[in-house]
């Protein structure tokens, strides 16, 4: 398989351990073209700065939570029937497509 190196990002739920462990019984040479990154936590010094206590959303899982919650929206991803990573990419791609054409057309 030809999977290019990418960069998972993680919040501080999930245990990159046991996800390396898992993947690896599945496919052997994964750890080679996937990189764990734990999200950083807004320490109590940058939520003061801020004016903020108790729970501080990090700025990255909000981008990946509303990526997914976009594509959530596009009916050609609501059930996935492709045979290969392209076709599913392509569908992926498209999506997102259209959605930065929805908001160019608004402006």
């Amino acid at each position: 398989m030809n999977i290019p190196k990418i960069t998972i990002l993680l919040d501080q739920g999930y245990h990159p351990e046991h996800l390396t462990q898992e993947l690896e019984k599945v496919y052997p040479q994964i750890m080679r073209k996937i990189k764990f990154e734990r999200s950083t936590k807004p320490s109590t010094q940058e939520k003061a700065a801020r004016g903020k206590s108790g729970f501080v959303p990090a700025v990255a899982r909000w981008v990946i939570e509303r990526s997914n919650a976009l594509m959530g929206r596009c009916k050609i991803l609501v059930k996935n029937f492709e045979r290969t990573l392209s076709n599913a990419t392509t569908k992926l791609n498209l999506c997102f497509v259209r959605l930065m054409l929805k908001r160019l057309a608004a402006s």
